[in-house]
Parts: structure tokens; C-alpha cells; sequence
């Protein structure tokens, strides 16, 4: 696992923004749909206000930087929840990420998701096709070491629970990869 590098996720996953976007003291993400198109977004919760993303673009679709403090961040909640904004504005959305919280770990058509850390406190995200630890397939083939953690602490990852999109955030940054 040590000597495994860093490569692309694997057909049909591409990634959204490139390398990922920065999000400055970015505390968790959570999942939505598109109330009109049945799309992924993604909500970002940061010290510097909330995000929202379309996941298989990468576009910012809504923001706001001042949420309301009695509940604009996931430990402010007894169920992780914040508030959604734009297009699932007075809906909450579970965050995983700092305080807690967790997302999915597999889809329904056989991708697996799981963090390691062997040279903590530098994380690494794998991605497979195998069912996980151990991994039964050569690696490249039935296994990937999508991303390492080496400059910011990892808050989540996981899969949208339409296993459309694949996201990885740190304190710093958001990579997100779609199959769509």
C-alpha cells in the first residue's frame, strides 16, 4: 500500500474541477438532489459561510457567506444538519466532516471507498471494485489510490447516495469525480 502512487480514478469516473477547488477551513460536505433535474449537489460548510456545487460540473450555484450562527454549522445540531440554500433552500442537509457524520462508503453497483493511513497522519482514499480491504485484484485494475492527504487534514469521503458522484474534502480543498 506504502509504494502504491497516486492515479487517475479509473473509466467511467472523471474527475469535476481538475485537482479540486479550494475551500478555506472547510469543515464537512453533505449531499443533495437537484429538486428539478435529479442531480447531485454538493454542500460545503466552511468557517467562511456555506457552498453549493453542482457535482457533475463543478459550478457554484449558490453561496452564502454570513449562514445564520444558531444553526450554520453541523455541531450547532443535534443530527449534523445545516441548512440548504438556492435551489433546496428550506431543506437540511446532513454534513459529515469535522464533527462527525458519515457518507456513503459504496454504491449499489459494486464501487468501494475506503481510508487508510499507513504513514498517518497523511490519509490515503482508495477506490475499488473488489469489496475493500483486502483487496482480492491487482491494483490499477481492481484497486486505486485516488488521493493522498499530505498538506490538510481530511474531514469526509464518500459517494452521493445516487453513487453518481465521488467526493474527498479536506480542511482546504474539495475533489469531487463524476460518472455522469
Amino acid at each position: 500500500m506504502l509504494e502504491a502512487p497516486v492515479v487517475r480514478a479509473p473509466a467511467p469516473w472523471r474527475p469535476v474541477f481538475g485537482s479540486g477547488v479550494a475551500v478555506g477551513g472547510l469543515l464537512g460536505i453533505g449531499f443533495a438532489t437537484h429538486p428539478d433535474t435529479g442531480d447531485d449537489l454538493v454542500l460545503a460548510v466552511s468557517g467562511n459561510g456555506h457552498g453549493l456545487f453542482d457535482a457533475a460540473t463543478g459550478e457554484r450555484i449558490a453561496r452564502d457567506r454570513e449562514p445564520d450562527p444558531e444553526d450554520g454549522t453541523p455541531d450547532m445540531t443535534p443530527d449534523l444538519t445545516c441548512p440548504g440554500l438556492g435551489p433546496i433552500a428550506g431543506s437540511r442537509i446532513h454534513v459529515a466532516g469535522l464533527y462527525g457524520g458519515g457518507l456513503h462508503t459504496t454504491t449499489s453497483d459494486g464501487w468501494t471507498l475506503e481510508v487508510v493511513n499507513p504513514a498517518w497522519p497523511h490519509d490515503r482514499v482508495l477506490l475499488s471494485t473488489d469489496g475493500g480491504l483486502p483487496h482480492s485484484g491487482p491494483y490499477g485494475e481492481r484497486w486505486w489510490h485516488i488521493f493522498h492527504s499530505t498538506h490538510s487534514e481530511l474531514r469526509a469521503t464518500g459517494f452521493s447516495p445516487s453513487g453518481r458522484t465521488l467526493a474527498v474534502a479536506t480542511s482546504s480543498d474539495l475533489v469531487l469525480w463524476t460518472r455522469r
